[in-house]
């Protein structure tokens, strides 16, 4: 995505469109074109307002650009609860989810982009328990799975 805050904030300090780009690792079309409508939207003074984000100043540069993907974005804490129930996997909570979103007519995410955002979910809630024992007091014994 680009950095629009950082393009206005270099402008301001009159660097070239092309130091910009290329501490931004854009183009320099892209610079010239965000430059542009940011002088033509009022927009190239710094600084900017702190509540004023990326986000925010993509839709005031760009108000006609479709923004949303139109994809339906799944339970994920529903599908963490669901996978730790036996016999259950990412596949098959994934054809559910497909199910699901052909019945609300949205388009659903495909299995790689599903499984990418499942790990993003789980890395951020970071779910982990720490047991306090001294070594050796305590023997447990993990009874989860199919029995042999």
């Amino acid at each position: 995505m680009v950095n629009y805050r950082e393009i206005i904030r270099l402008k301001c300090l009159n660097h070239s469109k092309s130091q910009i780009a290329t501490s931004l690792h854009c183009s320099r079309n892209t610079v010239t074109e965000v430059c542009d409508l940011a002088e033509q939207k009022g927009l190239l003074v710094w600084p900017l307002s702190d509540e004023l984000t990326d986000t925010d100043i993509r839709k005031l540069l760009y108000p006609g650009r479709v923004t949303e993907s139109g994809r339906k974005m799944p339970d994920y804490a529903y599908i963490h609860k669901e996978l730790a129930k036996p016999g259950v996997t990412l596949t098959l909570l994934w054809s559910e989810y497909c199910e699901q979103c052909e019945a609300e007519k949205a388009i659903p995410y495909q299995y790689t982009q599903f499984c990418d955002y499942y790990k993003a979910f789980v890395y951020k809630t970071k779910a982990t328990m720490r047991i306090k024992r001294k070594p050796g007091e305590l023997l447990e014994v993990d009874w989860v799975g199919n029995t042999l």
